[in-house]
Parts: C-alpha cells; structure tokens; sequence
C-alpha cells in the first residue's frame, strides 16, 4: 500500500470536523498549499457541486446516473495531463513534471467550497465552557451569608451533590469529612444541608427522589390546585405512583380518577432530576457532509459546500520551480509540490466517493425521504458495495461520521443502513421501518389497557411482518419505550 493510497484512505475515515483539522495542519506544513482569496475569477478556481466548474458523473454511467432519478454531479480541478487520458483516477506518477509555466501543467482549481468565509474559518468548532451544577451551587453558596464552619459545611455537602443533583453521601460521612479545625454537630450539618436545598434548581441536594420531590412542591405557590393532594402522595404513597396502581391511590387517597389526574398532572410538572437542568458538558455540532433536496420532481444529492476550504496550488512558489535544478531549495519545492498534488487527489477522491456512495442510499432510501421511517428498506453494507463497486470495508469508512442534511433531518449516512426480517408475502422489511411501526401503535395505543409485546407482534404479524415477541421487546427498549405496566395511565 503506497503513502498515497494510504494518505486517501485515511482522509476519507475522517469526520468533517476531522478533515477540516488535518486540511489546518496541511496548509501550515506545506507552503505549496493555499486558500483562495475572497472574489477569485473562475480561472482560479473550480467549485464543487452548486458552483459553476465542470460537472461529470460520479457512478462512471451518465444512464445510471439518469435512471436513478439524482442530479449526483461533482466539479474537480483538471490538468492537462489528466485531460487528455479522460480520467481523473490513474496513478500517481513518482515524478510530477514541474515548468516555469505553471499553468501549461496544472491548472490551479480549488477542493471545497466558501470564498468569503475561507479566510476566517474556524477548523475546530469550539463551545465556550459551560456552566457545571457544582460551579452553580459554588455561585449560590458565595453569594450566601455563611459562617466560617457553615460554609466549610456547605462546600463539603456541594463536593457530595451528583450531575442529577442527588446527594450521594450521608450526614455522618459529610460531618466526619470535614477538614481540620472544623467541628460541627449533625444538626448543624442538616441545617446547612436545608439552606442548600433551597438553591437553584429547585430540587438540588435530595437525598432521594421523594425528598427531591417534596421541595419542589414545597416551592410551589400555596394557592397551586391540588398541592396539598400531591404533597401526601409524594411523602406517602409513591411508591404506588410508581407502579401505576391507580385504583389503591384512589381509595387510600379518597379521590376520584378525575381528581387523581390532576394530582398526577402536578407531579409530572416537577423534575425527578434537578441536575440536568444546569448545563454540564460542550454542545457538539455536526456539520453535514451531503445535502439532499427535491428539485423539479428528482431528489439532488449535493456535497455540502461549506464543510471544507477551498484549497489550490500556490503560483509563486510553484512558478520558482525549475525542472533541472538539483539545488536544495528547488527539490524542497518540488517534493512540497507532489505532496500538494496528492493531497488535493486525496481529497477529491474522497469527495467523489462519498457523493457516489450518498447518491446510492439516496436511490435506495427514496421511499424514506417521501414517506418516513415506515417507507424505510433493508440496506447493508454489501448492497452499496456492489452498486458502486467498491469494497465493504470502502463503504464502512465512507459512511462513519459522515451525515446528510434532508428534509426530514439529518441523519447519521449508517442510519440508512439496517438488517431485515421477512415478510408474509416472502419480502423484507427493515428494522428501521419496524421500529417506526412499534412506535406509531404505542402512540395509538388505549393509555388505560396498553398494548403488551405480544399484542404489538400480533399486530404487525397481522400486516404481514413476522416478528417475534421479544424481537419487539428488544426494539421497544432500544427506542426507550417503558413495557406496558409502566405506561399505563388513567385517562
């Protein structure tokens, strides 16, 4: 496996926050590469797909191309060279010819897209710190007026809080923990625990979910309706809550369903964990590799012009190249100058193939985009290969955090691939497209008599999907869906 190849294919596993880290380092190693400058001439440079460059077929068949419905075009730098071989994908020569004349060897097209931005652009996106749960207790406790022991006390509570804003160690632990020179007595310790359980959020420093619930609803205004009702079902039968057991609720509470509802409508206002309301971790973003769009009936499969910078060959360094200088600095030019080259190749390659491989989901997957996840087919990984003839492993790569914007969302491109379960009719359908099917009849279903598992798999097997009982179960739980005991309701 030569550098090159091995360069190609580690360019095209890249995620595309990843390829944008790895085209930084490749511009401040390599004086030969550069950005192109806002308001460049067409000349200068070629666009990928939604600029104005040369377009080719990416599938190697302009009548594949066509009975796949997909406008599935890509615009690459072209060189003479390759030109009059008509491919752009033979090998990469050991020597690369250099001239004085740049332009009569390579022309200077660009790799990726954005003109105005491509001088600001930022190739690791990054969030400003946030805020933990600890850091805002800390806030409260300062701005608090403490004692010396009660705040040695407080901050030792803080440090015992989890991220779901439970306390996770007992009094006596927290008083025996202080530090030296620091006595204190239980009472002072649970003292200062019920000041910081009046911090923000609301919640914070329960010892369990019925304490954490109970100062909530202790924070509530007095006159909120049926607070008094909730306040004893927390502190008294929650349990029963919990198991759904609404006609022991009913008696032990001597209220009607009606009534009991409301209660439980209060409840559910509140938050089991408090925690999670105060940011505790860097929002990820994800930059979508492919665009798809529906124009004039076809869907167009795009790669997304803003992931990646718009590259090209420097023409002063590479105009100082001469072809029979063995000087030191002319064969430092001349090998940046090949790297160069083959990282531009890389590139392209893999541009090309990650279009290819989109444009063949995107055919396969039409009745998702049109209808849903219950449109969804069984696609794996061979399918594609064959399609588009490459190797499983090739797909594998292609696929792995790189993500397509559609109008339905975007989705992760191995989303698009599941295994399959046989129909009655001798067909197949997808895993996805079952899931889809679980999920719209549990919402369907009656709250007061949920559908158990096997009535779910009955009723698919009634539209022809055989699927076993605990094929559903498996399903359910993978789309966090609770068993039907839990999602049990009185109206």
């Amino acid at each position: 496996m030569t550098p090159q190849l091995q360069q190609a294919i580690r360019l095209l596993q890249l995620s595309t926050l990843e390829l944008q880290t790895e085209v930084q380092q490749a511009l401040e190693s390599n004086p030969l590469l550069e950005l192109t400058e806002e308001g460049e001439g067409e000349a200068d440079v070629v666009d990928l797909p939604g600029g104005e460059g040369k377009s080719e077929s990416l599938n190697g068949d302009d009548d594949m191309a066509a009975n796949m419905g997909l406008n599935s075009e890509i615009a690459v730098p072209v060189n003479e060279d390759e030109a009059a071989t008509g491919s752009m994908s033979g090998d990469i020569p050991e020597e690369l010819p250099v001239d004085t004349n740049w332009e009569d060897v390579y022309d200077s097209g660009g790799l990726g897209a954005t003109g105005a931005e491509a001088d600001n652009r930022v190739f690791e996106i990054q969030d400003s710190p946030a805020e933990s749960l600890r850091d805002h207790l800390v806030w409260q406790m300062d701005l608090t007026p403490f004692s010396d022991t009660d705040r040695a006390i407080a901050a030792a509570i803080i440090d015992a809080v989890d991220d779901d804003g439970y306390l996770t160690a007992p009094l006596e632990e927290i008083q025996q923990g202080l530090g030296e020179g620091v006595e204190a007595e239980l009472d002072e310790v649970s003292a200062v625990l019920r000041r910081i359980q009046n911090f923000d959020p609301p919640g914070v420093a329960a010892r369990d979910l019925r304490e954490c619930l109970l100062i909530q609803l202790q924070q509530l205004p007095v006159d909120t309706p049926m607070l008094a009702e909730a306040k004893r079902l927390v502190g008294e039968y929650l349990p029963l809550l919990g198991n759904r057991d609404y006609a022991q609720l009913t008696r032990r509470l001597k209220l009607d369903e009606q009534a009991l509802q409301e209660v439980i409508d209060l409840i559910q206002t509140l938050n089991p964990r408090p925690g999670s309301s105060v940011a505790t971790g860097q929002a990820e973003y994800i930059i979508p590799d492919v665009i798809v769009r529906k124009r004039n009936g076809t869907w167009r499969v795009e790669l997304n012009e803003e992931a990646v910078p718009r590259l090209r060959i420097n023409k002063q360094y590479a105009g100082m190249i001469r072809r029979a200088d063995s000087s030191s600095d002319n064969t430092y030019l001349k090998g940046q100058l090949q790297e160069a080259r083959w990282f531009l190749k890389s590139l392209q390659s893999r541009h090309e193939t990650l279009l290819k491989v989109a444009s063949c989901i995107v055919e396969r997957q039409r009745g998702f985009l049109e209808h849903g996840e219950e449109a969804m087919k069984a696609l794996v990984l061979h399918d594609v290969a064959e399609a588009v003839g490459m190797h499983e492993s090739t797909i594998s790569r292609v696929t792995t955090k790189k993500y397509m914007w559609t109008p339905r969302g975007i989705f992760e491109l191995k989303y698009f691939f599941s295994s399959h379960v046989t129909t009655a009719a001798g067909g197949a359908c997808s895993s996805t497209a079952i899931r889809a099917l679980i999920k719209k009849l549990v919402a369907a279903e009656n709250r007061r008599k949920p559908l158990s598992d096997s009535k779910i798999a009955s009723l698919l097997c009634d539209q022809g999907i055989n699927v076993a009982r605990r094929t559903v179960a498996k399903y359910r739980e993978a789309m966090a869906i609770p068993p039907s005991n839990e999602r049990k309701q009185l109206v």
